[in-house]
């Protein structure tokens, strides 16, 4: 029996844990300085880059910028680096890393500030992918980098600080809605992906990692459900593989699709949130609409909607691969143990949930004068901060994913997951832009 404490270091040690410490961390720091009246600091941990035309207006501006870019990249180096020992990371090797991820971020930032980039709505986050991509598959990269290529843990605390910046009234609003509609898309993306596989002739296991890599919460879902179910690990890997493909694509696919179909900014987000794979990517997406409601409506669906149920899908899942697919014997039958649906729930998504709390909080007890210009400078500081998570993780996804892994997957599981996109993507717009749209156009 593992005592409090084996459980307190074992959530310490988990990449969930950290990314709640250290966004939270910077919550309780950002407010803290406004509150003391040192809220003249934020901005130097906000920093951006002017838009600029051509190389002159850029020499001319970017100068002013080192002192905080500096004084960021020890932020961000200290806290994460920090978190990567505790993790179990090499640490010396990870900030190694992380300085030539940090490098690259700083040179996206600058890239995409370009107006003719802004004006195609290239935002950072889908550069970094761009380059990541290009870097990825065309160079061979040095194995001390792949250390600080860690994109769960960046995206988990550009999340929570995400929730710092969505007010939990409109949580309140919209979670219903979020929660029903994720209900139905992932039950039957779930069930066509599941029966496709099946009638493929796949292996009931690997059906289950495939429908839950495209239902649930990608990546998570895929390894949770393998998990859950005994799968074997190429199953679960063939299943992240098409997760991230299909997420890739769905960055360029469905902003593509809102702006053609005008789809107002809330319900473009929350088609986005109903029809991605991946946290990151769907963010990307959402950004890419050009405004805030898309990135709320798309985080209320797919990080409220969609990911905090992967605990009740691997607890699912786990039962019926005991129960029906190994075939037990009543004397070798095992007890699934309900409490799977704890150690399979994101616990990331608590600190979200906090975070939006403790901002909300502040905004409603500080007088009317202090509390917008917490909402100016505080929450906008933990805004940009975010943004560089999001950076730091499409650089990870686009230098950790290889074009030719798709090619060993093979045709069966891309058709089976395929299958499952096909009624996902209607499936989507009619809940979002019919169903639930009265939620989503009060954003």
């Amino acid at each position: 029996m593992m005592t409090d404490k084996q459980n307190a270091l074992r959530w310490f040690r988990k990449e969930d844990g950290w990314a709640i410490i250290i966004s939270l961390g910077f919550l309780f720091v950002a407010s803290l300085f406004y509150l003391i009246g040192l809220n003249s600091i934020l901005p130097y941990f906000a920093v951006s880059v002017p838009s600029w035309v051509n190389m002159e207006q850029l020499v001319d501006k970017l100068p002013a910028k080192i002192p905080a870019f500096l004084l960021l990249y020890f932020l961000l180096a200290g806290s994460l680096t920090l978190g990567a020992k505790q993790l179990g990371y090499n640490s010396k090797t990870f900030l190694k890393g992380f300085s030539l991820l940090y490098v690259l971020a700083v040179l996206i930032l600058i890239i995409s500030a370009n107006k003719t980039l802004k004006s195609w709505q290239l935002e950072s986050p889908l550069v970094a992918l761009f380059i990541g991509l290009m870097l990825g598959n065309f160079l061979k990269l040095p194995q001390w980098f792949q250390e600080a290529l860690r994109t769960e843990y960046y995206v988990k605390t550009g999340i929570i600080l995400m929730g710092a910046t969505l007010p939990f009234t409109i949580i309140l609003k919209a979670g219903g809605a979020a929660i029903g509609q994720a209900l139905i898309v992932s039950f039957v993306t779930f069930g066509s992906i599941y029966w496709a596989a099946v009638k493929l002739g796949l292996d009931r296991r690997f059906a289950a990692c495939l429908g839950a890599g495209g239902s649930i919460c990608g990546v998570s879902g895929a390894i949770a459900i393998g998990g859950a179910c005994r799968a074997k690990q190429e199953h679960v890997s063939v299943s992240i593989s098409l997760v991230v493909v299909w997420a890739v694509a769905m960055i360029f696919i469905l902003p593509v699709l809102c702006n053609a179909l005008g789809l107002p900014a809330g319900v473009a987000g929350a088609w986005i949130g109903t029809s991605e794979f991946a946290d990151a990517a769907g963010f990307a997406a959402a950004e890419a609409i050009g405004h805030e409601a898309a990135t709320q409506a798309f985080t209320l669906m797919k990080v409220i909607g969609r990911d905090m149920f992967v605990g009740v899908w691997a607890f699912l899942v786990a039962i019926l691969s005991v129960t029906v697919w190994e075939r037990k014997t009543s004397s070798e039958s095992e007890r699934v143990d309900a409490a799977e649906i704890w150690r399979r729930f994101p616990k990331f998504i608590i600190g979200f949930f906090v975070a939006s709390l403790l901002t909300t909080l502040f905004i409603s007890v500080l007088p009317d004068a202090q509390s917008t210009g917490y909402s100016k400078e505080v929450l906008s500081t933990l805004k940009n901060l975010r943004g560089w998570f999001f950076t730091l993780t499409f650089l990870s996804i686009g230098l950790t994913t290889r074009f030719r892994d798709l090619a060993a997957v093979g045709i069966k599981p891309i058709l089976a997951f395929s299958f499952g996109v096909a009624i996902n993507l209607p499936l989507g717009y009619w809940l979002s832009n019919h169903v639930f749209v009265s939620f989503w156009t009060s954003l």
